[in-house]
């Protein structure tokens, strides 16, 4: 069984822990309206996804009103 040789400090064991990264989300133009939205998602200004309208658009503006 492994066991280490001496004590890690807490300074250097968080150090450790601290450096992981996130990635930034993706953003892509949606190809029929232009806007920036995220990628592999209805874009919420069109309501399209890869080309076949999912939502809407009009019929949601009227339920907010």
């Amino acid at each position: 069984m492994a066991v280490p040789k001496g004590k890690i400090s807490k300074s250097r064991g968080r150090m450790r822990r601290a450096n992981w990264k996130l990635s930034a989300p993706a953003i892509v133009k949606c190809p029929r309206c232009q806007q920036m939205m995220l990628s592999h998602r209805v874009c919420k200004h069109c309501g399209y996804y890869d080309n076949r309208q999912v939502i809407d658009m009009e019929e949601k503006e009227k339920e907010a009103k």
